[in-house]
């Protein structure tokens, strides 16, 4: 008995060439095929029209759900079908009536996806000139069209389709296909007839190159190793090259932390996987490279041996990683695990009434006695960079690449380091207070020394908050 094949159409707004989708696939000379429409939102017509197409075709049958986007529209469609092959079919594109029979044939032992050649409708005439296909050049660009079938297990398999705006679902999803092993095949029939409207998706992803890259870099690392010995560069088709030119030094286990979710983006990227977070610096101009490739050591490498160092006074450090082209350093990451503190000293400044306020300002204070008496100075010891828990019983500190080692430390030098605490003039006497208690100081001399002198840029902006 022969295969059931699914053929998946996901609509959008398509009302005025779904009907001729629809009829180029169930005018297919084979059988048994069902169509699974998932409507994804549309607000014209689309669902009125494959709902009447569907009324006269019972292997036809139309769902709807909110607009989600494509890749959304597809998982859903597989998760429907009940076929062993799937073949994704545009709403306003058409296939050949043998392409499914002759896909069917060439889904042998070994072959992964079967393609087709293909025509441009609509908007441009000829034929798509598709690149041939090789692992290599798969890692570059895209060479495989939506319109290509694989089986349903693989699709389980991958996760399905990257539901993430990424812009390039296909040529995501096809690396996910391709890093299983196995074949393409692309059939010399032309079974695919793509509409060109103008404009639209294919532009706005042109617009969007970095995030792509970023993206694909991010979620296929292990391909891009393989087949490129590095990342996918901005220029692509240098990116064999400039790989060949790059070195990297990693200490720890890097793989499985480096997709987590974003939880900050401004200059520096933190992102957040399974308690760890993985911090990427931003990467330095030409002179800054130079220094950190050459002479000097990298953000991340320093965040990472201060944390050893530091061990019990910040999150437990896991790994670094340093990526150099012509020994120029380009991109640096950090990992640590992820704090048991959930709270930043900004959020002691203009909080009189906080809860375990007084406590928690004077766990800071005794905190800090213990960096000093450690011989260590944070040169940014600043609100976002103290953490504490809800009781103040856990305190620690992080950005840790300005950490400075003394073996010995004056009271000035220890006093300046609270420069940058913008609070209000108790909170900085509770906080010297049990400093010099812990360090063995006069408390009101500590006092008066850090509330007089201030940081110069709180006091040229006005901010001191005294």
């Amino acid at each position: 008995m022969k295969e059931l094949v699914s053929v998946i159409v996901p609509m959008y707004n398509a009302a005025p060439y779904i009907g001729e989708a629809l009829e180029s696939i169930v005018a297919s000379t084979y059988h048994p095929i069902e169509v699974v429409v998932v409507d994804d939102g549309s607000t014209d017509d689309s669902l009125a029209v494959a709902q009447a197409f569907a009324a006269k075709h019972p292997e036809v049958r139309v769902v709807h759900q909110a607009n989600a986007g494509v890749s959304a529209a597809r998982n859903n469609a597989i998760r429907e079908a009940k076929g062993e092959y799937i073949l994704p079919v545009d709403a306003d594109d058409k296939i050949g009536a043998t392409y499914i029979a002759h896909a069917v044939e060439a889904m042998g032992s070994g072959v992964r996806v079967v393609g087709c050649r293909a025509e441009y409708i609509g908007a441009k005439q000829g034929e798509w000139q598709l690149a041939e296909y090789s692992p290599e050049l798969l890692a570059r660009k895209n060479m495989i069209h939506a319109c290509s079938m694989f089986r349903k297990a693989d699709w389980l398999q991958v996760g399905g389709y990257c539901e993430e705006e990424i812009y390039r679902e296909d040529w995501d999803f096809w690396l996910s296909m391709m890093e299983l092993g196995g074949k393409y095949v692309r059939l010399a029939e032309t079974g695919l007839y793509y509409r060109v409207q103008g404009g639209g998706r294919r532009r706005m992803a042109k617009q969007q190159k970095r995030a792509i890259v970023d993206a694909i870099n991010r979620r296929h690392p292990a391909y891009m190793q393989r087949y490129l010995g590095g990342p996918l560069h901005y220029h692509r088709s240098w990116s064999k090259w400039l790989n060949k030119l790059r070195s990297v030094k990693q200490v720890g286990d890097f793989a499985r932390w480096t997709a987590g979710d974003v939880i900050f983006s401004r200059r520096n990227t933190l992102r957040l996987t399974d308690g760890v977070v993985v911090k990427q610096f931003a990467t330095p101009n030409l002179l800054r490279g130079l220094w950190y490739g050459l002479l000097g050591k990298s953000k991340a490498r320093r965040s990472y041996e201060y944390a050893v160092q530091m061990k019990g006074l910040t999150p437990a450090p896991i790994a670094y990683r340093e990526e150099r082209v012509m020994g120029v350093l380009r991109e640096s990451w950090y990992a640590c695990r992820q704090s048991a503190c959930t709270h930043t000293f900004n959020e002691l400044i203009g909080a009189p009434d906080y809860p375990n306020r007084q406590t928690i300002l004077a766990a800071i204070g005794r905190f800090t006695a213990i960096l000093h008496q450690r011989g260590i100075v944070h040169q940014d010891y600043s609100g976002g960079n103290i953490l504490y828990n809800d009781d103040g019983s856990r305190v620690e500190v992080i950005d840790l690449n300005r950490i400075r080692f003394c073996k010995h430390l004056s009271r000035e030098q220890r006093l300046q380091n609270f420069e940058r605490l913008n609070i209000d003039r108790e909170a900085l006497r509770t906080i010297s207070t049990a400093y010099a208690e812990a360090m063995g100081d006069d408390a009101a001399g500590d006092a008066e020394y850090i509330i007089t002198h201030r940081w110069h840029k709180h006091i040229k902006q006005g901010i001191t908050n005294l």
